[in-house]
């Protein structure tokens, strides 16, 4: 089994990391993530982060990695809000939008030449609003009873914290589904727009990608169900128990990312 788990690492060219529950819990870095970098970069292997967590701008976690010891490129940092952006953008690129979104990711979109209105918009595209109000979500409901399409950054249901959770972007949809009887087309992982963009992005065959992450229904499915591979970490959101009785079967389960270090270096 440990040679096993030592083969997937050995095999994969492009490390995609979670963040939340899987490098970071809230501003601290989890034990061994850093040491698991050191390793990826003297293997000669390539990392990136990916996180379908959309309240912030892929420059605020640019500036929050640095300061934690690991600084990346642009190019090494991507989030759900970059898929959905990229997604508009060629899809419906002159489309009307209306967002619930925080105002870090309202700017990434506005400086994205997407046209946002607060009256009768042709898409309503729900995030990780931390500042959601009644309001916002009243108008979300409205507006896509009344035809507009309904669009959603990501699935995950919760965002893992110091004490537990809170309720993320897929929380916010059930509530409107609930209430509209519609369902939402979700972008981020794990769906085929987010690995299509990776795979591009990186210049990396799908089959050499694996995505690490906490979540079972979004980390490992992107990975799983696109051609590449799912490394489970059990520092998050999802646990052992979750993997016996999950129809979604991970590559391979490892404690942390600094377990998947010390099999690198021979442990």
């Amino acid at each position: 089994m440990k040679t096993q788990l030592k083969k997937f690492l050995e095999d994969t060219e492009l490390f995609v990391l979670d963040m939340d529950g899987t490098f970071f819990l809230e501003q601290d870095v989890i034990d061994g993530a850093l040491d698991f970098i050191n390793t990826v970069n003297r293997k000669g292997k390539k990392f990136m982060f990916f996180t379908n967590n959309s309240s912030k701008a892929p420059e605020d976690y640019m500036e929050k990695l640095e300061k934690a010891g690991c600084p990346v490129s642009r190019r090494q940092i991507m989030t759900s809000g970059d898929v959905s952006i990229c997604y508009l953008k060629r899809n419906y690129p002159s489309a009307s939008v209306y967002l619930a979104g925080t105002p870090q990711f309202e700017k990434s979109v506005r400086e994205a030449g997407i046209r946002l209105t607060e009256q009768e918009p042709d898409i309503v595209l729900i995030s990780f609003d931390m500042t959601l109000t009644y309001d916002k979500l009243m108008r979300c409901c409205s507006f896509i009873r009344q035809g507009s399409l309904f669009l959603a950054t990501h699935p995950d249901i919760n965002c893992p914290v110091k004490d537990g959770f809170i309720p993320d972007c897929g929380a916010i949809c059930a509530a409107v589904s609930l209430s509209t009887g519609r369902e939402p087309k979700y972008l981020g992982k794990p769906y085929r727009e987010t690995v299509e963009m990776i795979a591009d992005q990186m210049h990396t065959a799908t089959a050499k990608i694996a995505f690490v992450g906490d979540r079972l229904y979004t980390d490992i499915a992107a990975g799983v169900e696109h051609g590449g591979m799912g490394f489970l970490v059990l520092t998050g959101e999802a646990t052992a128990e979750d993997v016996k009785a999950s129809k979604i079967k991970p590559t391979a389960v490892y404690q942390s990312l600094g377990e998947m270090a010390d099999y690198m270096n021979g442990a």
